[in-house]
């Protein structure tokens, strides 16, 4: 028998970064953006928490290798 589990995580990243002093909210919001969009942040990252969500379980019909003439 064949089964497929699937597990579900919620990962919590923790990123320290260096911004500019002079920026408002809204700036600060879209600095932080363009730093995860380009790339930039992903190495900053670090996994400090992973949540468990959901776990489930699939049984897969295995097909008859054997077929007739």
């Amino acid at each position: 028998m064949r089964v497929i589990v699937t597990v579900v995580e919620k990962i919590t990243s923790e990123a320290h970064i260096d911004i500019p002093d002079a920026l408002n909210k809204s700036a600060m919001k879209q600095h932080i953006v363009d730093r995860y969009n380009t790339g930039e942040m992903v190495t900053d990252m670090n996994i400090f928490q992973v949540d468990f969500e959901s776990i489930s379980a699939r049984i897969v019909p295995e097909q008859s290798s054997t077929k007739s003439a």
